[in-house]
């Protein structure tokens, strides 16, 4: 009883001092009258009174001060902090006592020899002349330890020594580092594994025994690395109760170790029976077509989860974007075997409401808009929205197109969010490049892929594309001005025109033994016919001018000197299947055109001229790509023209057709001289295999074949020209860097190799 009274006693007091200091507080004598720091020594006190949110005229608040308190803490400057209170005129002075953490003004690195001091210092985020922070100087040890365990020094030991001068409260710390021994791996051994050789796991892992060509040090992070990548192959192939650690041997006198890779297999599972519930707006078997693990398969977590995604991207193609997928398995004692089973929540189908383009700042919403194959009221269409992604991305004015949704005025209605990230789109380009065809050559390059001639003064926005080019150098002089409107009238057909004027001096060595100057322009039209196939309608008129023909020319040459002029029409079209019309690696493009010239479009010549490819890209492995590609060519005179003029007759040798050969070395030739007379009919085809060697550096191999053949009816009657050889692709920023060598087969022509080479332009 006596406890309780005083417990109570006690309670009472509590509670009435807490209702005085409250009524305290709220008085209004208590006032905020002033305020001070004390103890500062480098922060002035308007830097510190700053940072604080109590100001004089406040009403004295505690909850305020606690939080000024946390707020001064929150600076990392400082060590301690107390406020203090004191009557001054009719309130209170607030005091913020304060002591500040010591102003770094050294670091010193001691004992390193195997990593300089410079590079040491260039990884600590410590900076001098600011308040040590004892935080960020132990994660600056944690940095420097793991600089030298990447360098083969795991035993490493580093601590740091902090003096300070109370005076001026500056500290000086030194970082005490003891390197230890270099380890390196003298041999990996595998033990446990009964499925997969050595060899195999070896393969896997990164760490590397010490070799000639290695440097087998002993990182201990890439180790536990590689244990994770033998553990994700064993998963990935069935294997999913594999154990996997590794044991490292005490150095031997040559600081060399042995590391143990100690594998536990285990049972490797299969799938047993697959499961398809809650589908009723599709059949099982229409399911079943996207499982990538069927019965009897190898079983792993890996196949499940991409299942998923096939079953939730099936019902997405179709428009049930709600469709939900969870997948049960379970282990079947009688077979061994684990069942899985795919239970399915289809929802609704849903559609699209309204289509609203985000992220667009210069491009204007119809460029967008006109490329999309989804529209209002449709249902959700996976397919659809792939192909529009793909449009969008050909523009080559985005970084990223992505989608989204939102909701819309009913539970089965979505807004679709079309999220772009705009590229930069303008072009400025000038410098100088060297090719085995065109010598030295000079350029300057304008160029923009989302022109607006109608937007002044930035004059982008429309989608359209125009380029402005000059060439000059030793043997050439090219202009060409060219512009192309995606959409013309807001029909999907493009419209364009070239200008352009090309001048070659003549030389000898690639096939001219005459001056060449060609000046002109077409106008072109364009359209999608349906899905990657694609229509074409131009019209040229051009001026050719052949002079200065060699003195020793033979009478046929001599014969096209003068001048005259082409009129023409050409119908083309292309059927583009690549994954990618810029840097392709699967997929084919054909195309097919035919020109006419002369007759009633006018012209000083008459001719028909065929024009016929395509190519097939193959991928395997990572970024490796064969090309397979067959080119054909005819055409014919008639009319008034009794033979095709030389400057539209068809060439091949050279970097762009048979390699190994000088450029129009393979065809027919006037008689009596080396100079190339061309032909109506040429066929040739180029096999390509192109791999990765280093970042930005390929390697390719390729085999060449063809001809051309003087005659139309000779077209494909032997005499075939083919070549082998091998080549690097440097990608640098300023253009290409392309070099191959080629070596003739069975040349009539020609019996030594040749290098083709090409740099600072497309090629």
């Amino acid at each position: 009883m006596k406890n309780k009274m005083l417990f109570l006693l006690f309670s009472f007091l509590f509670v009435a001092h807490t209702i005085s200091m409250s009524y305290v507080f709220a008085s209004e004598d208590l006032y905020v009258t002033d305020l001070q720091v004390q103890g500062n020594k480098s922060l002035s006190e308007s830097a510190i009174l700053a940072k604080v949110k109590v100001r004089k005229g406040d009403i004295i608040s505690q909850e305020v001060l606690n939080e000024d308190i946390k707020r001064l803490y929150a600076t990392d400057y400082f060590k301690d902090v107390i406020v203090e209170l004191e009557s001054f005129k009719d309130g209170k002075r607030v005091i913020f006592e304060v002591q500040e953490k010591p102003i770094l003004k050294e670091i010193n690195i001691k004992g390193n020899t195997v990593l300089s001091t410079k590079d040491i210092i260039a990884e600590l985020s410590s900076d001098i002349d600011t308040f040590l922070n004892l935080r960020v100087l132990k994660s600056d040890v944690g940095k420097i330890k793991q600089l030298y365990i990447e360098r083969g020094f795991p035993e490493v030991n580093i601590d740091y020594d902090i003096n300070i001068d109370e005076e001026t409260n500056r500290a000086q710390v030194d970082i005490i580092i003891v390197e230890g021994a270099r380890l390196k791996i003298r041999e990996i051994k595998i033990k446990g594994n009964d499925v997969y050789s050595d060899k195999k796991i070896l393969k896997l892992m990164q760490t590397r025994r010490d070799t000639l060509f290695t440097s087998g040090l002993y990182k201990e992070g890439l180790l536990e690395e590689d244990i994770k990548r033998i553990l994700s192959f064993y998963n990935n192939q069935g294997y999913l109760d594999t154990e996997c650690d590794y044991k490292i041997s005490e150095p031997d006198s040559k600081n060399r170790i042995l590391v143990s890779i100690n594998i536990k297999e285990g049972k490797r599972y299969i799938a047993g029976e697959i499961q398809i519930k809650g589908n009723d707006k599709f059949n099982v078997s229409e399911i079943q077509k996207v499982l990538e693990m069927p019965k009897g398969e190898i079983f792993t977590h890996q196949k499940i989860k991409q299942d998923i995604v096939n079953i939730q991207s099936f019902y997405f193609d179709k428009g049930y974007i709600f469709a939900d997928v969870k997948a049960d398995t379970v282990l079947n004692p009688d077979t061994g075997e684990i069942d899985v089973k795919y239970n399915i929540i289809e929802g609704d189908k849903a559609y699209v409401e309204k289509i609203r383009v985000r992220g667009n700042t210069k491009t204007k919403d119809i460029v967008i808009r006109r490329e999309l194959k989804v529209y209002p009221g449709e249902p959700f269409d996976g397919e659809k929205l792939r192909k529009s992604k793909k449009e969008l991305d050909y523009l080559g004015i985005f970084q990223s197109v992505n989608f989204d949704t939102e909701p819309g005025t009913a539970p089965n209605r979505k807004n679709l969010i079309v999220d772009v990230k705009e590229a930069k789109t303008g072009e400025f380009s000038f410098g100088a490049g060297y090719s085995s065809v065109d010598d030295f050559v000079g350029f300057i390059e304008l160029g923009q892929r989302n022109f607006d001639y109608k937007n002044w003064p930035t004059f982008t926005g429309d989608g359209q594309k125009i380029n402005i080019k000059a060439e000059f150098g030793t043997v050439k002089e090219d202009y060409d001005l060219s512009f192309t409107e995606p959409w013309i009238f807001d029909r999907p057909i493009s419209f364009g025109f070239d200008l352009y004027q090309r001048s070659r001096e003549r030389e000898r060595d690639v096939g001219y033994a005459y001056d060449q100057r060609r000046r002109g322009g077409n106008i072109r039209l364009g359209k999608e016919l349906k899905e990657y196939l694609y229509g074409s309608f131009s019209y040229r008129y051009e001026d050719i001018k052949i002079s200065d023909v060699a003195s020793d020319a033979s009478e046929g040459l001599e014969s096209e000197e003068g001048e005259n002029n082409v009129s023409s029409i050409s119908l083309g079209i292309t059927q583009d299947l690549r994954d990618n019309r810029y840097d392709p690696s699967s997929g084919r493009r054909s195309y097919l055109s035919v020109e006419t010239a002369g007759g009633v479009f006018g012209g000083d010549k008459d001719f028909i001229k065929y024009n016929a490819g395509s190519s097939w890209y193959y991928s395997f492995l990572e970024q490796h790509v064969i090309e397979f590609k067959l080119t054909a060519g005819l055409v014919d005179d008639y009319g008034d023209s009794d033979s095709v003029p030389i400057y539209e007759r068809f060439y091949a040798g050279g970097a762009n057709t048979i390699r190994g050969y000088d450029v129009r070395e393979v065809g027919p030739q006037y008689e009596g001289t080396d100079d190339p007379k061309g032909g109506e009919a040429m066929l040739i085809g180029n096999i390509e295999y192109v791999f990765p060697i280093i970042k930005n550096f390929k390697g390719a191999v390729f085999y060449d074949i063809g001809n051309v053949w003087e005659e139309i009816d000779d077209f494909g009657q032997g005499g075939y020209e083919s070549s082998l050889g091998t080549g690097v692709r440097i990608k640098t920023p300023i253009g290409p860097i392309k070099l191959d060598y080629g070596y003739p087969i069975d040349s009539d022509v020609s019996s030594n190799g040749r290098f083709h080479f090409s740099m600072g332009r497309t090629f």
